[in-house]
């Protein structure tokens, strides 16, 4: 029997927002509410979702993969909150951040790069941040992938080892993750939510920021793809590291999310010990014009898509293709909302956030009703 998520989610589909949404909520370590509506893939063929249905969670892979990785180097004493990855990395470049403002975005490194117009190789990437002017004067928070770029770094250094490599052996292989990973093998692909049809986003974002001329045939036909992105990550600056990255890159399924989003909860993670766990819903920064956790966004930030009903502790992340994932620590109830809102859809790209909001609403009524 349909409830008013799923008749709010089809309504959405229907409005033309995202051709598919699986969602997930959980309550106390047990799944309550899961389904899956509408077509996974629209172009260049029609598949159904289903609960199984893997997407590219896009930033939602700053808080599964970096967030729970730096969290777990903490608890090593491989780091700690005033290291500094400029040190740590042999760097002598200009940038002074710690991890607390990698972490929670009040580095002062701007929003976005292009990097895979700016260097030949990932491996330049580092010092092309490291000579990145950071804003100065007063402090304030700058959502950034550049700060998760670095992070990516400086974990492959701590680890000694690919980002990847080291997020299945640390989180993949000890939860029983199956259908989470960076750049699922082909075979995967049904299984895959389709992503936009070629790179017009990001290209038409290089010209209008003047590092890519509308005339420079040549470097557009090279840089950005022009087929259905689909199964392979819809990022370009995680494409360009060859799918694997610390601010994006990660592919799995509602269910699995659902695993890692465990570990943020002290009475129910095996990865972190339990008071780790205080890092996920204490704020960063206080008094700033957003409020910042380890690597999560609380629901006290002034228009957080946490909605009305969660409570002002609980910490969330959302993905551009449409991914978002909630947290309440005093419940112990984490939502989950995955849907493909890049593909199969003229620019500009539906903002969801309301969706969100929304979502995040009927579902604690739901949950608040049965219990």
């Amino acid at each position: 029997m349909a409830n008013e998520i799923d008749k709010f989610l089809a309504e959405r589909i229907a409005a033309g927002d995202f051709p598919s949404a699986v969602y997930l909520v959980g309550e106390r370590g047990e799944i309550k509410l899961h389904n899956a509506l509408g077509n996974a893939v629209v172009e260049p063929e029609t598949i159904p979702a289903k609960l199984d249905t893997i997407y590219d969670v896009a930033s939602l892979t700053k808080v599964l993969v970096t967030g729970l990785l730096c969290a777990k180097a903490l608890e090593n004493g491989a780091v700690s909150l005033d290291t500094q990855p400029r040190e740590m990395l042999g760097h002598v470049r200009r940038s002074d951040s710690t991890l607390r403002h990698l972490i929670s975005h009040d580095s002062g490194l701007p929003v976005w790069r292009p990097f895979y117009l700016l260097v030949n190789d990932r491996s330049n990437i580092l010092t092309e941040i490291l000579r990145t002017p950071t804003r100065v004067g007063d402090r304030m928070v700058t959502y950034s992938d550049l700060n998760f770029l670095m992070l990516t770094f400086l974990l492959e250094f701590i680890y000694g080892k690919p980002l990847d490599q080291v997020f299945a052996d640390e989180v993949a292989v000890p939860l029983g993750l199956s259908s989470t990973l960076f750049s699922p093998a082909p075979a995967l692909r049904p299984r895959i939510a389709a992503s936009e049809h070629g790179n017009v986003f990001e290209k038409l974002t290089c010209i209008a920021e003047s590092y890519l001329a509308p005339t420079d045939t040549l470097t557009i036909a090279s840089k950005f793809r022009s087929d259905v992105i689909w199964g392979e990550v819809h990022d370009g600056n995680a494409h360009f590291m060859g799918g694997v990255s610390g601010h994006a890159g990660l592919f799995s399924t509602a269910k699995e999310v659902f695993k890692i989003a465990q570990q943020f909860l002290p009475d129910h993670t095996t990865l972190l010990r339990s008071e780790t766990c205080e890092l996920f819903d204490t704020n960063f920064t206080p008094g700033l014009n957003e409020h910042r956790s380890f690597s999560f966004q609380l629901a006290s930030t002034p228009d957080s898509t946490a909605g009305t009903r969660l409570s002002p502790q609980s910490f969330g992340h959302l993905g551009f293709t449409g991914t978002s994932l909630w947290i309440d620590p005093v419940k112990q109830r984490v939502y989950i909302l995955l849907t493909n809102r890049t593909h199969n859809r003229q620019l500009p790209f539906e903002n969801i956030n309301s969706v969100r909001r929304r979502f995040h609403d009927l579902a604690n009524d739901i949950l608040d009703q049965n219990s």
